[in-house]
């Protein structure tokens, strides 16, 4: 798999944070949103990541907030697809990850949410209340990799 985004000049311009696409051969692990006042895309499907901490670089970035919310310490070798995206004048970068099934097992939900569930590719386009601009960011990068989503059922797990 080519990882061509990370030598990409823009992997040194500016960007404000990261999102991550954590891909198993079925599924694709999905955050519900908190419901706070004020909070961005309350109660709506989200993925991992978050904003950008001091210097760090974009995948350092979308792996320490995978860290956080999901509890995975993941090789940035997992990491085999990236670009970015500008929305709302600032940068942000969406990177796909390939992992083993049973890395779901690993996971260990963090503080900031309210569960995670891993969906398929089509519930994940179907689903009302996923991030629209996250859908054809994954759109994007699925087709970019080949079309490699496959359907069958979702799984999900909590706090």
């Amino acid at each position: 798999m080519t990882r061509s985004y990370a030598r990409s000049p823009e992997m040194n311009m500016p960007f404000h944070g990261a999102k991550l696409a954590l891909l198993t051969p079925h599924h694709l692990v999905t955050l519900l949103r908190d419901e706070h006042p004020g909070l961005a895309h309350p109660g709506c499907w989200d993925l991992p990541g978050g904003g950008r901490e001091g210097p760090e670089s974009p995948v350092a970035c979308a792996l320490r907030e995978t860290r956080e919310e999901l509890g995975l310490e993941l090789d940035p070798a997992v990491v085999i697809w990236g670009r970015r995206f500008v929305w709302h004048g600032l940068g942000f970068w969406f990177f796909a990850a390939r992992i083993e099934a049973r890395v779901l097992r690993e996971i260990v939900f963090g503080d900031e949410g309210q569960g995670w569930a891993a969906m398929t590719p089509r519930l994940f386009y179907a689903h009302p209340k996923v991030i629209a601009h996250f859908k054809d960011r994954l759109r994007i990068c699925l087709t970019d990799l080949e079309g490699e989503e496959k359907p069958p059922a979702d799984v999900s797990g909590g706090r």
